[in-house]
């Protein structure tokens, strides 16, 4: 008897080490991924850094890689991609802080419940869709307003980028500010400040690094977006003259990607050479996540994130940054009104900021809560105003024939069945691949290791993963699945593609979940003799499987938006039959409507109708998501 009893006891311990062995090399693989995408790229581009130079790479302006005389140098690439971001962050700063700021402390429960969600709505809409309403909407109006040739600019594309920046700003920054401990803001109201000075000169102060990690988070989103930029910026690779002509056309890296690899001939030094300019958006992109993520880990921490200096070198630098801001705000001002209204509100603004002692504390508090209102307002309008121009044009043209058919007359014609059921074959692969994958990493972060050097290695893998650009996805994808294994383009291809992009959001809303459950119900189930696995398995899974569910179908959500990482590896513009053959290429409605914007004319009704089903097949996955979160919740409840 005692022997069988060591023999149980043995496999009990051997089958527990088996499976934290697996739940360990599914944690490996998003932290490898990232390896294996840097180290290929990088391998990818050498002959371009070596043949061209480095420093020739990276500070030569003219990019002609299809002259007489090619030329290969980035900087003008790198410098449209910081003033786009720029113009997007000064867009979307002031709009996405207020909004923060009137949802904390300013907005009644029931608005403030019903105004997030619908600020939320605005990281649903696939990014293809904000470039489609930009070239047809943004850009036109640009054009006729200030008359001039072309509204495709720097400025149309960072008012795009600004618009897909605001729901993170505005959520990070809120969730900062709500933070703040309330004996902050009743201490500072018991001293006798009004409700403005506490928000301005205590609450935002005291929320600071929260808040300077969404701005980073959005800076990060600005500098990786592929489609709405490629769509509405001109694309032309020069720095503006001068350079802060917001109205000249620009191209930033990701576009070039976008646009050139789907015509460069492999092997060549131009091919070399986008890989090298993916190297460099790549390590942009990594050094804006390691910013916010080193911030966010000194908020929690309690640690100062701000430098020690003296109060008046603050003070310098807080003129410098306001000058800084003041210029850039002024030139877009001038190219979007002109000189005249830009002086006339610079003025206004100047003399409120350097009068504002003067004024009463009650004047003062109620222009200052009147900003906040109009930004909110204006955050809402913005999405009011894409919503109705979509819907209002696209709803005419949903049939049961444009939903049912195939598409013909390039486009122009038919419906796009194939198209809608190829969006759901990518997802669908995507999420089978990256599920058991991103549980089994969150697992093993939470339930099977302490915090050390390797579980340190892993979540920053995984946060580095998560700040890849989309577009770097693709161009791995067709350099290494489509070419280098030769399995051309197809659907798995894809797949797996949209799979490494959505693993760390599956990674982090698990151990999240996973925290969430109590530790008591762990020790009871092991009180009882239960095993480690036995315990996550019908203990803590069960608990947290409302968000396991949430980031899985917040996944699959972006997922079914995306287009930069299937456009080179899995998607085809128009097909006839719908295929069940994972070697075969299919149709996705996000790169439909890109074909469909950018090169067939007088397709307009199709556009339309195409974006409101990517639209409305987006929503009801989040609508979905939350739904299942509110059911299982209220049945751990009873």
């Amino acid at each position: 008897m005692t022997e069988h009893t060591n023999i149980v006891a043995r496999n009990r311990v051997m089958r527990e080490k088996i499976i934290r062995s697996i739940w360990l090399l599914t944690a490996l693989i998003s932290a490898a991924a990232v390896v294996f995408i840097l180290g290929y790229l990088i391998y990818t581009a050498l002959p371009a850094f070596t043949e061209v130079g480095i420093f020739e790479f990276l500070f030569n302006t003219n990019w002609n890689p299809t002259g007489s005389l090619p030329s290969y140098g980035v900087a003008a690439l790198i410098i449209d991609t910081l003033l786009v971001t720029l113009g997007a962050l000064i867009f979307a700063i002031p709009l996405g802080l207020a909004t923060a700021v009137y949802l904390s402390y300013l907005a009644p429960p029931k608005i403030r419940d019903a105004v997030k969600p619908i600020i939320e709505l605005l990281a649903g809409i696939p990014s293809v869709v904000y470039g489609f309403f930009g070239m047809v909407v943004l850009c036109n109006f640009l054009r006729t307003t200030l008359d001039i040739p072309s509204g495709f600019s720097w400025l149309a594309a960072s008012v795009i980028l600004g618009i897909m920046a605001l729901p993170t700003i505005v959520s990070v920054s809120e969730d900062a500010l709500f933070a703040v401990p309330k004996d902050y803001k009743e201490a500072s109201l018991g001293l006798g400040a009004t409700y403005w000075h506490t928000i301005s000169r205590v609450l935002l102060p005291a929320a600071a690094s929260g808040i300077s990690a969404a701005i980073v988070l959005g800076m990060g989103r600005a500098i990786g977006e592929t489609m709405a930029v490629m769509m509405v910026a001109g694309n032309a690779a020069i720095i503006p003259e001068p350079i802060w002509n917001v109205l000249s056309p620009v191209r930033t890296l990701t576009a070039t990607l976008g646009i050139e690899m789907a015509e460069v001939a492999t092997g060549t030094m131009h091919y070399y050479a986008l890989f090298g300019v993916a190297v460099i958006l790549l390590i942009i992109a990594l050094i804006v996540n390691l910013a916010s993520a080193w911030i966010i880990k000194r908020t929690q921490t309690g640690r100062r994130t701000e430098p020690r200096l003296s109060a008046e070198s603050r003070k310098r630098l807080k003129l410098f940054a306001l000058a800084v801001i003041g210029v850039a705000f002024f030139c877009f001002l001038a190219a979007a009104l002109g000189i005249l209204s830009a002086v006339i509100i610079a003025a206004l603004i100047a003399v409120w900021y350097f009068g504002r002692a003067k004024i009463s504390h009650r004047i003062a508090e109620l222009s200052s809560f009147g900003v906040i209102y109009a930004c909110t307002a204006a955050v809402i309008l913005i999405l009011a105003i894409i919503l109705l121009d979509i819907f209002s044009n696209g709803l005419p043209a949903i049939t049961w024939e444009f939903l049912t058919q195939s598409p013909s007359d390039l486009g122009r014609a038919g419906g796009i069945y194939p198209a809608i059921i190829g969006t759901l074959q990518l997802v669908g692969g995507a999420i089978l691949v990256a599920l058991p994958i991103g549980i089994g990493a969150a697992i093993y972060l939470i339930e099977y290791s302490r915090e050390n050097l390797l579980t340190r290695a892993l979540r920053t893998g995984n946060d580095l993963l998560n700040g890849t650009p989309s577009i770097v996805f693709g161009l791995f994808g067709f350099a290494f699945f489509v070419i280098y294994l030769n399995w051309g383009i197809c659907m798995l291809a894809g797949q797996i593609c949209l799979a490494l992009m959505i693993l760390p959001t599956i990674v982090r809303t698990t151990e999240e979940a996973l925290k969430s459950v109590p530790n008591a119900l762990r020790e009871a189930s092991l009180g009882l003799g239960a095993t480690k696995w036995q315990t996550i398995r019908k203990v803590v899974l069960p608990s947290a499987a409302p968000g396991v569910l949430t980031g899985a179908i917040l996944s699959i959500g972006r997922a079914a938006g995306e287009t930069a990482p299937i456009m080179f590896t899995a998607v085809v513009f128009t097909k006839r039959f719908v295929t069940m053959d994972v070697s075969d290429p299919v149709m996705a409605l996000p790169f439909h409507l890109y074909v469909l914007s950018t090169s067939v004319p007088g397709a307009t009704a199709q556009q339309y109708g195409t974006a409101v089903v990517l639209i409305v097949l987006v929503m009801v996955i989040y609508l979905a998501a939350i739904l299942l979160r509110r059911h299982f919740q209220q049945k751990l409840l009873r």
